[in-house]
């Protein structure tokens, strides 16, 4: 299994399909975090004691020595009693866990902006942003307080801090002034003693055609300096003010994408003038800048690529900014006007979610009684969307995600369609399709709420709700072995999505059509094969981990047993999140019926997703393989409410042919329904 492990925020370690691995308690994680300062060199025993102790107990090396074997059992499952550790390992007087370079995000970290510094301003950028979007939260952040963390801690702080303004000074490069300005303007109110951020501030204002505001911040910045370090401005500082006063011909913006005229045309000129209107017009630290970047950001997030990606990122910098500055209402305005429809149950990154979540539930709280019916529905409906996919850890504690994100989704809808808002129930039906996974079986309902969107949405110009409304319907009718009709949403969702400029749409109706490729049963496997390996490079650049990782291999495997074919025997394929319900096929396959039957045991259930179906025929297949009676009768009663559907079609992705199928041969074994015998 690869780990991965992270410092750039709460100190944490992910297995290979992404989900976080339990580290027990703080002294576990405490030396984990140790071992990582050290950089795959060995800690002695005798210093890890010092380390986490001020005053050390007796049989403190003891102790440390049970954390050590608990996070080795945690790290690598898999290794077999008593053999030698691989990650986490013994040498001399102390241990040393030997990563890959790129396993720890803050070594990542380190290379990329390193690596940026070498790179054209438009690449320097991306990598900029990929970077900075690694920090969860202040290095180490659990252990503030550590001595040993202490200089870690302030080196990759900095290093963060430069990124920032590396990463300004890429955007004034490439002539995105504009752009550049609210993470500045933040990023000197929290840390007003970095001259050079000031002088990329007023850079970027006076390039944005904000003279005035530019010549504000150096003022601004002087009465810091001298008011809490005793200090007057550099040369850098002074140098700028009168450059700016004298309109010096260097401060001028060089030729880029953030200018008008040039290829944008009309339209490009347009952008700039109205960007820079606003720029000159609203403050920087107006809080009708958060309201109009969530607009933003929801026009961005359909664009595919690094703009979902991009608006992911600063969306929950954006919510996470309006909830800090006390206004319930204006923090449920933000939160709810990321209304971005949503088709995929898995969620492409469950901690933004989780921090969603936990702001709008928050902000649900603290909205005064009366009124705001309509900012509670989409607070609703916001927890009912991001809380797909998310495992229980990641929220609060209390009732289980599911049943918390059912209640939501049934109560915004309750709200919406006591409301005249065609919108507001539009965003409110997408919360309720995400929370239509509780049991197999239930492809009817999601059809009912993707027919109602498209008749709903087509009514009131709702585009992107009528493309979700087929696509939901498209997903739905493969699941009832519909395909014509599967095929006639598919089309129109590809209409309007070409009309529209909507690229995202083109990577789910192409991934059908080689599901459906599949489903004829008349295309050769080899063609088959072709059309998935097709669909799978349309997600290349889409950024939606929560779709792409270990799909392909998933779908070719559901090609294989189709055809009577065994599961692969290569150990290296990433089955991403659905490695646990794969795993016992392909120990079956490499005649490994030991570990079959201990992995299918450590299985947990599928997730409520639109793979429910598919996942538990592939545990049935197993448990039939493996005579596991148990498992059998379990798999029985889940698959028995979907009889009439095809495992997997649901997704839209991939199938594993009539879920009858698969029922017939759990009850051939003669331990199906067999409850209580």
């Amino acid at each position: 299994m690869r780990v991965g492990f992270g410092v750039l925020g709460p100190v944490t370690a992910w297995d290979g399909g992404g989900g976080a691995i339990a580290l027990k308690g703080p002294r576990h994680r405490a030396v984990l975090a140790r071992l990582i300062v050290a950089r795959r060199r060995v800690v002695p025993v005798t210093r890890l004691v010092e380390d986490l102790w001020a005053d050390p107990p007796p049989g403190a090396v003891g102790a440390v020595r049970t954390f050590v074997a608990a996070l080795r059992r945690a790290l690598e499952p898999e290794r077999p009693p008593r053999a030698r550790a691989g990650l986490l390992v013994t040498e001399g007087p102390g241990y040393a866990l030997r990563a890959e370079p790129d396993a720890v995000d803050a070594w990542r970290f380190e290379r990329a902006v390193a690596a940026a510094a070498t790179l054209p301003p438009e690449d320097a950028l991306a990598r900029l942003e990929e970077a900075l979007g690694w920090w969860r939260g202040p290095a180490y952040a659990d252990f503030a307080d550590a001595a040993w963390a202490g200089a870690e801690r302030a080196r990759l702080t900095e290093l963060r801090l430069r990124a920032v303004e590396q990463r300004a000074e890429a955007r004034l490069s490439l002539g995105l002034a504009a752009e550049a300005v609210p993470d500045l303007d933040a990023h000197v109110a929290e840390h007003p003693w970095r001259e050079d951020a000031w002088r990329l501030l007023a850079l970027a204002l006076y390039r944005a055609g904000r003279q005035g505001d530019a010549l504000a911040v150096l003022r601004r910045a002087r009465t810091l300096l001298v008011e809490r370090l005793g200090v007057d401005p550099g040369p850098g500082l002074r140098r700028l003010q009168a450059d700016i006063l004298a309109h010096a011909a260097h401060l001028d913006p060089p030729t880029g994408p953030g200018n008008a005229g040039g290829e944008g045309g009309a339209a490009g000129e347009v952008w700039s003038r109205a960007t820079a209107a606003y720029d000159r017009t609203v403050a920087a630290g107006a809080r009708a800048r958060l309201e109009s970047t969530m607009g933003l950001l929801r026009g961005l997030a359909v664009t595919g690529g690094g703009g979902l990606e991009a608006a992911q990122l600063h969306r929950v910098a954006a919510v996470t900014a309006a909830e800090e500055l006390g206004d319930a209402a204006l923090t449920a305005r933000v939160i709810g006007a990321y209304d971005v429809p949503a088709i995929w149950t898995r969620s492409d990154d469950p901690e933004r979610s989780a921090v969603v979540v936990s702001v709008a539930e928050r902000t649900l709280t603290a909205l005064p009684p009366g009124g705001h019916e309509a900012a509670r529905a989409r607070l609703l409906a916001t927890i009912a969307l991001e809380s797909r996919g998310t495992p229980p850890r990641a929220l609060r504690a209390g009732s289980t995600p599911s049943a918390r994100g059912r209640q939501a989704a049934l109560r915004a809808e309750r709200i919406a369609r006591g409301l005249d808002d065609p919108a507001l129930l539009a965003f409110a039906l997408n919360g309720v399709f995400m929370q239509t996974f509780q049991r197999a079986g239930l492809a009817s309902r999601r059809d009912a709420i993707g027919a109602e969107l498209v008749t709903l949405s087509a009514r009131h110009d709702l585009v992107t709700y009528e493309i979700l409304g087929h696509l939901i319907r498209l997903q739905a009718r493969g699941a009832l072995a519909d395909f014509p009709g599967a095929d006639g949403h598919a089309a129109a969702a590809d209409r309007l999505a070409e009309r529209h400029e909507l690229p995202l749409v083109g990577v789910f109706t192409q991934w059908y059509r080689a599901m459906r490729l599949a489903e004829t049963g008349r295309a050769p496997v080899a063609e088959v094969e072709t059309a998935y390996r097709e669909a799978a490079a349309r997600l290349d650049g889409a950024r939606m981990p929560g779709l792409e990782h270990g799909l392909l291999p998933l779908a070719l495997l559901s090609l294989r047993l189709r055809h009577g074919r065994p599961a692969p025997t290569d150990d290296h394929i990433d089955w991403g999140p659905y490695a646990p319900w794969v795993r016992p096929l392909v120990l079956l396959a490499q005649d490994r019926g030991d570990a079959a039957r201990a992995a299918l045991r450590e299985a947990p259930d599928p997730p409520p997703d639109l793979l429910l179906e598919a996942l538990w025929c592939l545990t049935a297949r197993a448990a039939i393989a493996l005579g596991d009676r148990e498992t059998i009768r379990r798999a029985y009663s889940e698959l028995t409410p979907a009889a009439g559907e095809v495992a997997g079609a649901g997704s839209g992705l991939l199938s594993l042919g009539p879920v009858a199928r698969h029922l017939e041969a759990l009850a051939a074994t003669g331990s199906a329904g067999q409850e209580g015998r």
